[in-house]
Parts: structure tokens; sequence; C-alpha cells
């Protein structure tokens, strides 16, 4: 395309392929204006084989198929490219010619065509026969080695759904399960439907939810509403349940406290006792000493009245002084006893 674009003026080109980009940018979602745009690109530039091309595809995808079968024609006699037969074909079954649409599986470039444009115009023919009544040839068509062909090919879904579409209108019904299942197996994005019309078979029905947008969306606000009561009123019961924990936790706690104020206090007071008897013992040395004390004392007295008595002290005197320090002496012991004790 580039090579013919050259061709062109710089300043025409660059126009022509700014139509051609914006007509391949809108090829999927809005096949109508992508073919405007083409045809705008013809009218610049129609002498060139690419052009031609892009306005002959999406004519046929914008459902002009007799302008799409001219453009087609055009196409191969300029270009030579023979791979658009199996779009030709087609629009010839659109513009009700099946006849005219068999005719072109006969073409002789058929056998220089790469294999998916053979697969789609297998798919055409079959569809050409259907078109005639000829269902039973229809299949037998569709009936190639292709069909159980491991491959991820882009065609694969598209003839297995064929054949099973034939065979469900032949009334083979099981059979027709079977490859609608195999053509989902194959479709990974779900473009030909292939499972919707195998659920069919098997009794089961897809729901549209668009039909019951109100009806679905008050249930579900209804429901939601209810889960949520039932989730507050749990949060109310943990709470109960965690307060009542708490008091329980609270009341173990105080007893826990006093009972070990109890020890403490129990503790304390036979410190406080033990240190009383430590007090009065000190005090009961105290006074033993004391009594020591006087006691030498009154030894050292009895001593100095002995001495100074000396000799002229009689026996009667003697007697007497040894008495009274005896009974000074008898007197300390006592009081030191009292005091140990």
């Amino acid at each position: 395309m580039k090579a013919e674009l050259r061709s062109l003026p710089r300043t025409l080109a660059d126009l022509v392929a700014q139509h051609l980009v914006a007509s391949g940018r809108f090829l999927d979602d809005d096949p109508e204006l992508a073919y405007q745009h083409a045809r705008v690109a013809r009218r610049l530039a129609s002498r060139l084989g690419g052009v031609r091309e892009a306005v002959a595809i999406t004519a046929y995808l914008a459902e002009h198929y007799d302008e799409a079968l001219t453009e087609f024609r055009a196409v191969r006699r300029m270009t030579g490219n023979h791979e658009v037969i199996a779009m030709m074909a087609d629009c010839e079954r659109a513009l009700g010619r099946p006849d005219k649409a068999l005719a072109l599986t006969k073409d002789k470039h058929v056998s220089e065509l790469s294999e998916p444009t053979q697969i789609e115009l297998l798919i055409v023919a079959a569809g050409a026969r259907r078109d005639m009544g000829q269902t039973a040839a229809a299949i037998q068509t569709l009936d190639v080695p292709e069909l159980s062909k491991r491959t991820r090919a882009e065609w694969l879904p598209r003839l297995r759904y064929a054949y099973a579409d034939a065979l469900e209108e032949a009334g083979r019904t099981d059979e027709a399960l079977v490859w609608f299942h195999r053509a989902a197996g194959a479709d990974g994005d779900g473009l030909t439907g292939a499972a919707e019309r195998a659920a069919r078979l098997e009794g089961l029905e897809f729901t549209d939810l668009d039909e019951d947008d109100t009806v679905l969306d008050d249930e579900y606000f209804e429901e939601e509403d209810e889960v949520e009561q039932d989730d507050e009123d749990l949060a109310d019961e943990a709470d109960l349940d965690e307060s009542e924990d708490d008091t329980e936790d609270d009341t173990e706690d105080d007893s826990d406290d006093d009972a070990v104020d109890e020890a403490e206090d129990a503790d304390n007071e036979s410190e406080d006792e033990a240190d009383e008897s430590e007090d009065e013992a000190d005090e009961a040395a105290d006074e033993a000493d004391e009594a020591e004390d006087e006691a030498d004392e009154a030894e050292d007295a009895a001593d100095e009245a002995e001495d100074e008595a000396g000799d002229d002290l009689d026996e009667d005197g003697v007697d007497e002084f040894d008495g009274a320090a005896e009974g000074v002496k008898d007197s300390a012991e006592e009081t030191s006893k009292s005091a140990e004790e």
C-alpha cells in the first residue's frame, strides 16, 4: 500500500492515507463509517488497488453487497488477488443468487487460495446448498478432514459451527450437539455462539438480564438490606457479649486485686510484729547491760569498803560488810535475770 501511495503527490498521498487509517480504525465498531472513509479515499485515488480493496471490504461489512461485489471484481482485475473469492461468493448468496455463489467455488484459481480462504469458501458453498434446499449436500460439503484438525486457527470454530448447524437442520440433533460442543471448545472468544446453541439443544435457557433489571435490582437491594440488618444484629450481640466478658473480667480483676492487697497487708503486719519483737528484745538486752553495770559498781564499792576497813574491823563487822556486799550482788544478779527473761 505504501508503494502505491508513493505514486501520488505528497499532499494527496497524505490525505488518502488519513482516510484509509480512519477506515481501518472504525472497521470493527462502525463499518458504515469505515465504508464512508474508504469511499472518500476511492474518490481521491480510484486507480490504486489497495484503495479499491478497502472500499470492497468495508462495503461488504456494511452489507452493501452489490457495491462490494463490484469492488471485489475490480480488485481481482487490478491486483490479481484471488483471496477475495470467498467474500464474492458470500455477496452472491446475500443477493439471492446461490447458483452464482456455487459457480465461484469452482473457479480455476481456488486451488491457489490459502487454507483459511478455502475453508471460508467451503462454508459459503454449504450455505448456498442450504439456500437451495440441499441440506444433505451441504453436510457432505462440510464433512472434510479439517473438522477434526488440531489447530487454533480462526476458521476451525466457524467450520464446526456450520457443520453442526447443517446437522441440526437435517434433524440429526445428537450429532449436532456433539459438534456444537466441539465448536465451542475451539471458540475461546465465543464469537460463534456455539455454546448457546448447545445449551438450547440440551433444554437449557440463557436469561437476558436486561429484560428484568428493575425486578432484579429490587430483589437484590431487599436481600442486601436483610443481610445488612443481620450483620447489625450480630454486631450488637457481639458487643453485648464483649461487654459481659469485660464485666466478668473486671470483677475477676477486682477480686484478684483484693486478695493481693490482703496478702500484702498480712505480710506487712507480720513484718511489723517481728520488728516490735526485735525492739523489745533490744530493750531487754539494754536493761540487762545496765543491771550488770550496777552489779559491777556494787562490787567495786564493796572492794573499796573492805580496803578502808582494814584490819580494825572485827569479825562481826566483816561479816556485816560481806553480808551487805553479797546482798548487793544478789540484787544485781536478780535484776540481770529478770532483764534477760
